[in-house]
């Protein structure tokens, strides 16, 4: 049967019924362990008590009344958000690609405001993803997603991954910032190091420029710290968030220090849907969670135990698996295989895994899981691998 969707996504043929915590159920009545979490959406995993109830009770209450009233659920998630982190006021969106587009419109903003309108070009880095709207798949500058769509957007200047030395090189009296992910997830899971970011944030001090983060995968405790930038001890100028962040209902963010988005005055932006009282009281109940005592930390330590697992799995089939890669709950597996088959052999075993660029497949759970999940996620994956060593041993006998 022909869908009426575009057929833009290459989808898996198995449909969902129930999800449970870590666990999702098929029409058929297959289980299988979520490592996806609907791409590092379903931070509460499926079914979250407190989510389905904070919903519940919102959705008898207005969903929508428009950025033309006050929105008091908006202004209660925005002070917490403040609370946890660096920034100092925040503008609500739906997704990932909205709050980096609201981060690159805040950074030109900023020097316009201080009389340079020509300072509007941000520094980004090769592997990055942005987004898919043009300004974004601009930034990310991959040539696959900016293929057919005219004349890429002006604005961005493209470096070598943790090469500082070509930032300081690119940086002329255009340049208004730099935009990173400090964990690289559709580029594969690369980290860029601690020391690196440091250095960055002082020459971004040093030469007058916004340091603009976009944390739309890694934030929101995947890494086991609210804001992945933490691990660093860097302050940035400008985050985006998503994902995460509304625990699977649409909900992203932009956070920003006051003097960072003092260009961002009546009329300078908006969203017809962002900042709605059903998406950020939802927002507020996944905060109740991840910000619980203890949470994070237990976060991070099953983050350390995970890569024990994927260390353990490495030595086991190094023909398979060429490295390891990540933070807290956010890993990525380079394999010797194809990725997209290797996930598909995953899949077949009942583990979830999405792909990455780099020939990566992720693990990226829901961050309510336990041990008890790390140790199954590890007998589906070795059984994985071996499918890979039997069909290479029938190769070599043949």
């Amino acid at each position: 049967m022909t869908s009426a969707l575009y057929p833009t996504y290459a989808r898996a043929d198995v449909a969902f019924t129930r999800g449970e915590g870590a666990w999702l159920f098929a029409e058929n009545g297959d289980r299988y362990l979520d490592f996806a979490s609907g791409v590092a959406v379903l931070s509460l995993g499926h079914d979250h008590p407190h989510l389905v109830e904070t919903l519940k009770a919102a959705a008898e209450k207005p969903w929508h009344v428009s950025n033309l009233f006050r929105i008091p659920e908006a202004e209660r998630l925005a002070e917490r958000l403040v609370a946890a982190t660096f920034a100092e006021t925040v503008f609500f969106v739906n997704s990932g690609a909205e709050a980096v587009e609201c981060a690159i419109k805040t950074a030109r903003k900023y020097h316009a405001a201080n009389g340079q309108p020509e300072r509007y070009r941000l520094i980004t880095f090769e592997g990055a993803f942005h987004g898919r709207t043009l300004a974004t798949i601009a930034a990310g500058g991959n040539p696959k997603y900016l293929d057919g769509f005219g004349p890429p957007l002006d604005g961005f200047d493209q470096v070598p991954f943790d090469d500082l030395a070509a930032v300081e090189a690119a940086i002329t009296e255009e340049t208004a910032g730099v935009l990173l992910e400090p964990v690289q997830g559709e580029g594969g899971l690369r980290v860029f190091p601690h020391e690196f970011l440091r250095k960055l944030r002082a020459l971004c001090d040093a030469r007058g420029l916004l340091l603009v983060l976009d944390e739309v995968q890694c934030g929101v405790g995947r890494t086991g710290k609210f804001l992945a930038c933490e691990h660093s001890g860097v302050t940035p100028d400008i985050v985006a968030l998503a994902k995460g962040l509304g625990g699977g209902f649409p909900l992203g963010a932009c956070l920003a220090t006051r003097e960072a988005a003092k260009g961002m005055t009546l009329g300078t932006h908006g969203s017809t849907f962002g900042g709605n009282p059903l998406a950020t009281t939802v927002g507020a109940a996944v905060l109740d969670v991840v910000l619980a005592e203890g949470f994070l930390a237990r976060v991070a330590a099953l983050g350390g135990h995970l890569r024990q697992r994927l260390a353990e799995l490495h030595d086991r089939h190094p023909r398979v698996i060429e490295a390891i890669r990540g933070e807290g709950l956010m890993f990525g597996v380079k394999t010797r295989v194809p990725n997209g088959e290797f996930a598909a052999a995953a899949r077949a075993e009942g583990l979830l895994l999405p792909i990455a660029g780099d020939n990566v497949v992720r693990l990226l759970p829901p961050l309510i899981i336990d041990e008890s999940h790390i140790s199954e996620a590890f007998d589906r994956l070795d059984r994985a691998c071996a499918r890979f060593a039997a069909k290479a041993e029938q190769l070599g006998a043949a």
